[in-house]
């Protein structure tokens, strides 16, 4: 990034930024999806540090920084595009003085995808990736935990919310009542309709959109696809699909799927489940670490 472009990064991710570079340490970036703040990687990145990482986890451009934030002011999160912010992320990488690696949950699973198509990363761990053009199949339990956007049209310039009974189904059908209600509470935020309506015409569009991935690059990096085996919002067939056209990428390209699992993988009481699996692939290719 030039020096004369005018940052879109906020202060406080500046201050992150600044502070991988001064650890020394190998950098790992987190990439948040739809109805999360940056703020729901705090479990991972603590862990991630534990074990001799430094981690960054920007938000999506202009976000808050609290879900109570994120109620007083929701129309912050409308007309995000997927493209606007995958930019974001670059901008951040860019500014990091060693090349990351890249851990991205559903919406950014898609973005940790797109991210290691344009070689910025040493290895990739994308977790319920949303689908990006190529990745044919269209569950109808995926259809349905997109339909509270999709069904109407003039959602895509706007912050939707999910009602409990959608985000029980979408993000917490493996779990109990009481814990699906705290994470509601803990999580959930309104997000930008637009990423979704981007993604259900990508294979509409010759040239893909903004959620086409470049599984081509020789530089893409090392890839791990974490799949949950029971999740509402990207069923296997997805995740599967997306794995299929990586592996044709001369590449390290992986697949785990996570028993009994749904889309709220990474933030539920089994985060750990999740977590160690992409620490353990982080640090295979790792070339600095010799934890």
């Amino acid at each position: 990034m030039a020096d004369t472009e005018a940052p879109t990064l906020a202060p406080w991710e500046l201050d992150e930024i600044d502070r991988a570079n001064a650890s020394g340490l190998t950098p790992v970036v987190f990439v948040h999806g739809l109805w999360l703040l940056s703020s729901s990687w705090k479990s991972w990145r603590d862990m991630f540090e534990a074990n001799g990482y430094t981690t960054i986890a920007p938000g999506w451009p202009d976000d808050p920084r609290t879900v109570a934030e994120a109620y007083e002011a929701p129309e912050a999160f409308a007309h995000k595009m997927v493209q606007q912010v995958t930019d974001h992320y670059l901008e951040a990488i860019s500014r990091l003085t060693q090349t990351p690696a890249v851990i991205g949950h559903s919406f950014g699973g898609l973005i940790a995808q797109k991210l290691a198509g344009e070689g910025v990363a040493f290895a990739t761990v994308s977790i319920d990736n949303a689908p990006f053009k190529g990745v044919l199949p269209l569950p109808a339990s995926a259809l349905k935990s997109a339909s509270p956007v999709l069904g109407n049209p003039g959602n895509r310039g706007k912050a939707i919310s999910l009602t409990f009974e959608q985000f029980q189904y979408g993000w917490a059908n493996n779990l109990d009542e009481s814990e699906a209600k705290q994470l509601y509470t803990d999580y959930h935020v309104p997000a930008s309709g637009a990423p979704l309506f981007q993604a259900a015409v990508a294979n509409f569009n010759p040239f893909g959109g903004e959620t086409r991935v470049d599984t081509k690059n020789p530089n893409r990096g090392a890839l791990l696809v974490l799949a949950g085996e029971n999740d509402n919002t990207v069923p296997l067939a997805i995740t599967r699909a997306s794995y299929k056209l990586q592996a044709k990428n001369e590449g390290i390209t992986e697949i785990a799927e996570i028993p009994g699992r749904g889309h709220s993988l990474v933030i539920d009481s089994g985060w750990r489940d999740v977590a160690e699996p992409a620490l353990a692939f982080v640090r295979r290719f790792d070339r600095a670490s010799a934890r």
